[in-house]
């Protein structure tokens, strides 16, 4: 693809010249004769042009503004500058705002050809260098947090608040909730988002390594110092300092972490002198850290520094409406990295069965479940069968070990339920016990209510009567229409696509069967 060179200069005879030059040189030109022009035509074509020539002395916008506008620009590109005044401080003055190169009139052609050409390569080598800065700029943010529920909303808005500054922030919450997500979210929306984010588990670090670990050593300073170690505060000079489960930090080291914060320094061990660090401090506790510092095991004027901007992360039991489309974030995530894209869907009985269960591990224990499913489902859909963990703890749900000809001979009817076809898996249809659905057959009292496999095994109809009669089939289609509004919790769109009708014809049978009470808008 041709690169595109634009000629800024008043001078009719000068850009005459410069454009047969460049011509020639096989470029394509845009021309502007003063700099308001100029920019103008770079805000159109901001895309296209890959390098100015730009002349200094012009009426009106002069060369030195057009350049330092230019400049200020998130993508500035490459500038020779010309002028008939070749002095050294014009020179200087041009270089400081920006310029890439310099030429004095007149000027040869093959001078500015070679200019061009230089300039031409430094914007193609550094436009990869800028695309990379700028996917570590955008980084992590708060817009790639998954979560729908209003419990949540609180907690965003806060966590962008505290990314416009440098207020050191606590994050408490339980253990998998998602503290270590919230603090890369405030760095990667933060200013700091090019620099590293460094996390330390305090938890998980050796008590007589702890201070060489944050603060780093010199070569020799103890037994088995061989060499310099930089510490985890330096490796995070200018970024984020993420202090994991900082309530286990121990007491004496407490003390030296407070320093480091009041005075923004750090002391190696063995070092001489102190080093300056710029740092910005998250940490994040799963304990309550004042009722620690009651009890004397957390300092009380560490906590203050620390607990400057505090926020709790609901767990996940108090966000329902998170669940789902974490759900469907976990089982996209890990049917692309297992290479396992077949699966592409959750079943209704399924996703409810994770919705029932309480999650005491929170986020965590939700990945690690669909990651669980993925590598052990073999199908295209996620089933009831895929999560036995979850749902041998749920009240109420079972699961049955009859085969399907068991079912079948004692009356029972699986209901949408395609994974179902041999004994082995049909084994594995767990679920809540449906309620009753009150159908009304005229002139058939026995009929009643529809039933539910004694069993209580979920997706199973009774399709036999107490004398052991076969049960009408307008009753059996009253209990499929409810039993279908209850899994696919009263969208109608979705019944009556799962049914196999239209929303009319379903809306006529809710009112046959008297089940009028269970419409909901969709």
């Amino acid at each position: 693809m041709r690169q595109t060179i634009l000629i800024v200069d008043d001078e009719p005879v000068q850009r005459r010249l410069l454009e047969a030059a460049v011509t020639r040189a096989g470029y394509n030109v845009l021309k502007a004769t003063t700099g308001n022009e100029a920019l103008e035509l770079l805000a159109e074509h901001k895309d296209v042009v890959s390098v100015v020539i730009l002349d200094l002395l012009m009426p009106g916008m002069s060369g030195m503004e057009v350049l330092r506008t230019l400049n200020q620009s998130s993508n500035p590109i490459p500038v020779i500058v010309q002028t008939a005044q070749g002095g050294i401080e014009t020179v200087v003055n041009a270089m400081r705002e920006g310029a890439f190169d310099f030429v004095v009139k007149p000027v040869a052609p093959e001078r500015v050809i070679a200019a061009v050409e230089k300039a031409v390569k430094f914007n193609e080598i550094r436009k990869p260098v800028q695309r990379l800065g700028k996917a570590v700029k955008s980084g992590f943010t708060f817009d790639d947090i998954v979560s729908k529920d209003s419990a949540m909303v609180p907690v965003l808005s806060m966590g962008r608040k505290a990314a416009a500054s440098n207020i050191p922030v606590l994050i408490e919450g339980e253990s998998g909730v998602g503290k270590e997500l919230i603090a890369r979210a405030i760095h990667g929306s933060s200013a700091r988002s090019g620099k590293p984010m460094i996390t330390v588990n305090c938890g998980a670090l050796p008590e007589n390594l702890v201070e060489s670990l944050l603060f780093g050593h010199e070569k020799g300073a103890f037994t088995g110092a061989s060499e310099k170690h930089v510490g985890k505060f330096e490796e995070a000079d200018g970024g984020t300092l993420f202090l994991d489960e900082v309530g286990e930090l121990p007491l004496d080291l407490q003390v030296k972490l407070l320093r480091a914060i009041q005075e923004g320094e750090i002391d190696p061990v063995g070092a001489k002198r102190s080093i300056k660090v710029d740092v910005r401090l998250v940490s994040a506790t799963n304990r309550s850290l004042l009722s620690e510092v009651k009890a004397g095991r957390f300092r009380e004027d560490l906590y203050y520094r620390l607990n400057v901007l505090p926020m709790t992360i609901p767990p996940l039991r108090q966000r329902q409406n998170d669940i789902q489309p974490l759900v469907f974030h976990f089982v996209k995530k890990f049917a692309r990295e297992e290479n396992n894209k077949s699966i592409s869907a959750i079943h209704p009985a399924a996703m409810k069965a994770l919705a029932a269960y309480n999650w005491p591990g929170n986020i965590r224990e939700l990945e690690n479940a669909i990651f669980r499913a993925i590598v052990l489902c073999e199908s295209e859909e996620l089933g009831i069968h895929d999560f036995p963990q979850i749902v041998s703890q749920l009240p109420g749900f079972d699961v049955p070990e009859t085969a399907v000809s068991d079912r079948l001979q004692s009356g029972l009817a699986i209901v949408d339920a395609p994974d179902m076809q041999t004994p082995q898996t049909a084994g594995f249809m767990i679920g809540t016990p449906v309620d009753p659905v009150p159908s009304r057959a005229p002139g058939s009292s026995e009929h009643g209510a529809a039933q539910v496999s004694p069993t209580g095994n979920y997706g199973m109809i009774q399709m036999i009567t107490a004398d052991s009669q076969i049960k009408p089939l307008e009753v059996i289609e009253g209990e499929a229409i409810r039993f279908a509004i209850d899994i696919y919790n009263g969208r109608m769109s979705e019944v009556a696509r799962r049914l196999g009708i239209g929303r009319s014809t379903l809306y006529r049978k809710l009112k046959e069967h008297d089940l009028e009470e269970h419409i909901q808008q969709d």
